[in-house]
């Protein structure tokens, strides 16, 4: 049985810091797998990277109220952070994790963001060297949008859809491929990655052999399917997740809807408890798995490390890079003329159906944490940061004490050494920090469980004055209209 940390270990357990160690990045990630006890021959961290990725939150707000949300409730309250402080966190994760680390601009949704602020942000993460992606809901991801995104650097697109958002007229996760559908023709031609993201919970396990067929069939774009699963944590009104939807089930849906084996074991990316990555090339919408043959497969891991970086925006140049990988290590040629060997037997017919076109396709499972079921150990390894103004600290820790950070004022260094402290709900600058930061909501800022709530209270408040729960659906008179109204009744009342 997992011991999980208590409230006072979740309190103290603070973000990373630069440390002058004299050791590189990937030194570090490694250091940190060994202390953990988790640096095998198919580590990812260590070997390839010095972090999986880092998620950058350039604004709070969200268009949607997803039933399962990680973001704090106090979020549509709090103004975006300045744009001086979204760079100095470009800076730090340079300097924490150096080149080439994918940067997850997200949000809230990210396209909320001024727009020109939006380039900006990603033209900064590219020109430090790191690969900006876009993760967003799509609803204002318009194609000229992701144009100029692209002109500005932008090196993937990770469109989330699934039931939990809500979306009007949508009850199945086939019918948001429509939706899926309409995002992919926005993007196509652009020279850009295509992801997908899906929270998994019991209201959608059952179609993801559907998803992953519609993956599958729009694989010539598509390049990865990632399934979240469910987690208590967050503003999300839904809570823990039904016994069934774990790792090892969603993989087997996942294998299902591909209509072949997958290995998802060959390689560690962090704590096997949080990742599982599968690979697979698909012809004739066939799917083939590229990871089968795991002592294969660890061994170029071990070999290749961090030495090839490869395009995502580039089919044919990470087909070259990878060639010319094999030719420049002989001690692992015959093992590479095998899998080869293997794969042109296997898959024959169907790249000859598919006039020779092949495309890859990965799947990548994340099993994120409840607020108050958070395992040390995962902690202490995680690969999955997020950027706040103390430095970066794991999503799941970051996401059980969010207002931590969110409701903290920034200190923001001005001109001839002079400190002002940015205010996250006014948004202003002001000479004194403030000692304490309280939202107060209005039905403008609610979202889950605070919108319940609020919804809730105000059900009650007028049937004391004998309205229907028919009428107060249909009635769109504000919350302090409300108040104005029940005062003046009150007072009817009493003369």
């Amino acid at each position: 049985m997992s011991c999980y940390m208590s409230t006072k270990e979740i309190a103290a357990y603070g973000p990373y810091k630069l440390e002058n160690d004299g050791l590189t990045p990937k030194q570090r990630a490694r250091k940190r797998m060994e202390a953990q006890g988790l640096m095998t021959k198919g580590q990812h961290l260590g070997h390839r990277w010095a972090i999986g990725c880092v998620s950058l939150e350039i604004t709070q707000r969200c268009n949607l109220d997803c039933t399962l949300c990680y973001l704090s409730e106090s979020a549509e309250a709090v103004k975006d952070i300045p744009i001086d402080e979204v760079f100095r966190r470009i800076d730090e994760i340079r300097a924490m994790y150096g080149p080439n680390t994918d940067i997850q601009i997200s949000g809230g949704d990210p396209t909320l963001r001024q727009r020109d602020e939006l380039m900006a942000i990603v033209r900064k993460v590219r020109d430090s060297g790191m690969r900006p992606s876009l993760f967003t809901n799509g609803i204002k991801a318009s194609r000229d949008m992701l144009e100029e995104l692209v002109e500005n650097g932008l090196v993937d697109v990770a469109f989330h859809v699934d039931l939990t958002q809500e979306r009007k007229g949508y009850t199945t996760e086939v019918e948001l491929n429509e939706v899926r559908q309409e995002y992919i023709e926005r993007a196509r031609g652009l020279p850009l990655s295509i992801f997908f993201n899906t929270t998994v919970y019991d209201g959608n396990f059952h179609e993801i052999p559907k998803i992953v067929d519609f993956m599958v069939k729009n694989s010539d774009i598509v390049r990865l399917a990632s399934f979240q699963l469910q987690a208590d944590t967050g503003r999300g009104v839904l809570t823990e997740r039904d016994f069934m939807i774990s790792q090892t089930t969603v993989a087997d849906q996942i294998r299902k809807g591909a209509g072949c084996n997958i290995n998802f074991d060959s390689m560690d990316i962090g704590h096997s408890k949080c990742n599982k990555y599968a690979m697979t090339l698909v012809a004739d919408n066939k799917v083939h798995d590229v990871f089968y043959n795991t002592e294969y497969v660890q061994d170029v891991l071990a070999t290749m490390g961090s030495d090839i970086v490869f395009d995502r925006q580039n089919k044919r140049q990470v087909v070259e890079q990878m060639a010319n990988w094999v030719i420049k290590n002989p001690k692992l040629l015959p093992k590479s003329l095998g899998w080869l060997k293997d794969k042109t037997k296997d898959m024959a017919m169907d790249i000859f159906r598919a006039k020779g076109k092949v495309n890859k396709l990965s799947f990548f499972i994340h099993n994120f944490m409840d607020a108050c079921h958070l395992e040390k150990d995962r902690i202490d390894s995680c690969v999955f940061m997020v950027a706040t103004a103390e430095g970066p600290i794991s999503m799941c820790l970051n996401n059980a004490k969010r207002d931590d950070f969110l409701l903290k004022p920034i200190a923001m260094p001005q001109a001839e050494g002079v400190i002002k402290f940015w205010n996250p709900i006014t948004g202003k600058l002001q000479d004194n920090k403030p000692e304490r930061l309280v939202v107060e909501h209005t039905r403008k800022t609610a979202r889950g469980r605070t919108k319940e709530k609020m919804d809730a209270e105000r059900l009650a408040a007028k049937a004391n004055f004998g309205r229907t729960e028919s009428d107060v659906l249909q009635d769109d008179v504000s919350v302090n209209e409300i108040a104005m109204n029940e005062a003046v009744a009150k007072q009817t009342v009493e003369s």
